[in-house]
């Protein structure tokens, strides 16, 4: 910490979307930061980013012991193997939120959604940020598994192109303009949708099918809970949606699950005849939740609507608030 107190902050990962994205949260919330290191590969190399009314530099990240040496808390969004190499080293003398999925499903490595489970925040050590997907889901129907208890979960998303990063975002915005290429996706995006997220398992689910129903069951506790995930990429800048059939143990009535809804933490509830899109959802921190109706074929159970910025709830705001309950467990602590 420096000498006021205040951390030392690092983005491993800052040139990417889930990077600038961390750095534009860290200043709108006011995060107490005594400074702000920006670090990513090689590629980004002689590049700034700008955080907190500065210009910042970016250094290379070759090794994550020495360069986070001096850093209490840093955010890791540069993929899965950066994170498998640095972070475990990193976490040692400082909080570490890993937006990759290298350790989310490690039974030692806290998952964390605020909304569901901040107990689970600890001042340092590694914490796993959820995927973009789960983290909607999860803070919208978290209180209805408390209230009446989940029995089974069916998600069919809609997943924006910048869930995939800036590469694929730059190929969809090309193909609009007429290119033919395609590299960052499995199929051409522009003015098509593609229902896969990640490869294919024998089964025929997709990783990304696969981390939705894993995550969930760890995130809400209940290892058992059956949950199913159709993925699907759609031509959308920012913005995931999901449409989502749930049953409950415990009979709930539509007027009061609306009334769960209202009152969630993190959840904006829209009433019957209105809901929002990925358009009306950019740029917000909340979770909207709305055209909940009675699932016709499954007496009892129930549908809705979610939808959220990928780049903000999704990812970035989420581990920004880790960090933040993470701030307030050590002032705990450290007055007893």
């Amino acid at each position: 910490m420096s000498a006021d107190g205040a951390p030392r902050v690092a983005i491993v990962g800052a040139t990417g979307l889930v990077g600038e994205t961390l750095l534009k949260i860290l200043e709108q919330r006011r995060f107490p930061a005594a400074s702000v290191r920006a670090f990513a590969t090689a590629r980004s190399a002689g590049a700034t980013v700008r955080a907190f009314g500065r210009t910042i530099p970016v250094e290379q990240f070759a090794d994550g012991t020495a360069p986070l040496a001096d850093v209490d808390i840093a955010f890791f969004a540069a993929g899965e193997e950066v994170s498998l190499a640095s972070a475990p080293a990193a976490a040692k003398g400082a909080l570490v939120v890993d937006k990759s999925s290298a350790f989310r499903l490690d039974p030692a490595v806290p998952l964390v959604v605020p909304e569901v489970n901040s107990e689970l925040v600890r001042a340092t050590g590694l914490i796993a940020n959820p995927n973009c997907s789960t983290i909607p889901i999860a803070v919208a129907l978290a209180p209805v598994d408390r209230e009446f208890g989940l029995e089974w979960l069916s998600a069919a998303t809609y997943q924006s192109v910048s869930g995939a990063g800036k590469e694929a975002l730059q190929e969809m915005n090309a193909q609009s303009a007429g290119s033919e290429t395609v590299r960052a996706l499995p199929r051409r995006i522009a003015r098509n949708v593609i229902p896969q997220i990640g490869d294919f398992a024998a089964d025929g689910a997709s990783e990304e099918e696969r981390k939705i129903a894993a995550e969930l069951r760890k995130i809400l506790g209940r290892p058992g809970l059956r949950v199913s995930a159709t993925t699907v990429r759609v031509p959308v800048e920012v913005g995931h949606c999901a449409a989502i059939a749930f049953g409950t143990a415990r009979p709930a009535a539509a007027e009061e699950l609306a009334e769960l809804f209202s009152g969630a933490p993190g959840v904006r509830f829209a009433p019957t005849g209105e809901y929002v899109t990925p358009l009306d959802a950019a740029g917000s921190d909340d979770v909207f939740v709305g055209r909940l109706r009675a699932d016709a074929a499954h007496p009892g159970a129930y549908l809705c609507w979610i939808v959220c910025d990928n780049l903000r709830k999704g990812a970035a705001t989420n581990a920004v608030q880790i960090a933040e309950l993470a701030l307030a467990a050590a002032a705990r602590s450290y007055a007893r």
